[in-house]
């Protein structure tokens, strides 16, 4: 049965997440539904991660499995003639590098982007896209904190209290803050990633960019090991999945 690794570009505002979820509209369930459109099979994918509510991706990677080894660019086309009327499309399509390889187990790193549209007035093509905040941020400052967060850490401080996963201990190998433009881009990469755990970092590095928090009270909230003394959770809005590494 061949596996063919898919490498998917989505808007997720009009999908409840990644997952499938019965009566509800969701990322994976409109892949499967274009899978079956042109195929004929009705099958379940598997992705690098799953998405909340909202969130956006520039490279999400999944594998699906199918009966019949179709060429890849027939994968890549038809699958893309009936997500046409979707906010999702197929950017690549291959053969998976082996039998074992998983879209999830076999990832090595993940990277995310959160946008931070810092200006005044609102955004109107970014809405959705975008968190807006009207209050200058101090980037530098913002990136500066952002060092605390960075190594093997308990971060369960930035941890959502309905988190799956075994440990809130994870290693931060990323965190990066820079200015361009009206914007402000926050970049964080980690072998994987805790519940909210990017958007809870976001939004606490905001109110250091507001000048309410300091990178004293960052590294004090992280050694809390306390969910609540995380700063506010940022919106789902500007966050994207940027890319997935493999080895």
């Amino acid at each position: 049965m061949p596996r063919y690794k898919l490498t998917l570009e989505y808007d997720g505002t009009a999908y409840n997440g990644f997952q499938a979820q019965d009566g509800q509209p969701t990322v994976q369930g409109a892949i499967e539904a274009a899978i079956l459109a042109f195929s004929g099979e009705r099958i379940r994918i598997a992705a690098a991660g799953r998405t909340d509510t909202g969130v956006h991706a520039l490279e999400q990677v999944i594998h699906a499995d199918l009966a019949r080894d179709w060429p890849v660019e027939t994968v890549l086309n038809a699958m893309n003639a009936h997500l046409v009327r979707e906010d999702v499309c197929v950017l690549a399509a291959e053969p998976a590098p082996d039998a074992d390889w998983h879209a999830r187990f076999s990832a090595t790193g993940r990277g995310y982007l959160y946008r931070i549209l810092n200006r005044r007035p609102q955004p109107v093509l970014e809405r959705d896209r975008v968190w807006h905040v009207k209050k200058p941020l101090d980037a530098e400052a913002m990136h500066h904190a952002a060092q605390v967060l960075v190594g093997h850490h308990d971060f369960t401080t930035f941890r959502d209290v309905a988190c799956q996963s075994k440990s809130p201990v994870k290693t931060l190998d990323v965190a990066r803050v820079s200015r361009l433009g009206q914007e402000v881009h926050l970049v964080f990469q980690a072998r994987s990633f805790l519940h909210r755990q990017v958007r809870s970092m976001a939004g606490t590095l905001v109110e250091v960019g507001l000048g309410r928090w300091t990178a004293h009270d960052v590294r004090r909230a992280l050694e809390a090991r306390d969910r609540a003394e995380c700063g506010p959770v940022a919106p789902s809005a500007g966050l994207y999945l940027s890319g997935v590494r493999y080895d």
